[in-house]
């Protein structure tokens, strides 16, 4: 591999390694909305409109699965947080494939 590819592989690691720094609000989970039918008999949801949605963060705690219950005037911000969990995946998978390639290089250990 040459020297300038190898600067370039160095840089773009950089730059996602700063990326990482930007997702201080990521959440790892997967999103739900729910629907629900109430106890009362004469309500509108016993006619088919249901009650909702309702909106819920599925969590791993101590592994088990909880369910985060997320109010709608948070419902955005959560399901931003999903997304920089996602961008996440994304970038150390990317990272990983640079230093695969930067491992074949005799000084790897150095960089």
């Amino acid at each position: 591999m040459s020297n300038n590819s190898v600067k370039k592989l160095l840089e773009e690691r950089a730059r996602l390694l700063a990326e990482l720094g930007t997702l201080s609000r990521l959440l790892r989970g997967s999103w739900v909305e729910r629907y629900s039918v109430c106890s009362r008999s004469d309500c509108k949801c016993r006619r088919g409109e249901r009650h909702g949605p309702r909106h819920y963060l599925v969590v791993n705690e101590g592994g088990h699965q909880r369910q985060k219950y997320v109010q709608n005037s948070r419902a955005q911000a959560a399901q931003e947080g999903l997304a920089e969990y996602r961008r996440l995946q994304v970038i150390v998978a990317r990272i990983t494939c640079i230093n695969l390639a930067l491992m074949k290089e005799d000084d790897y250990a150095t960089l």
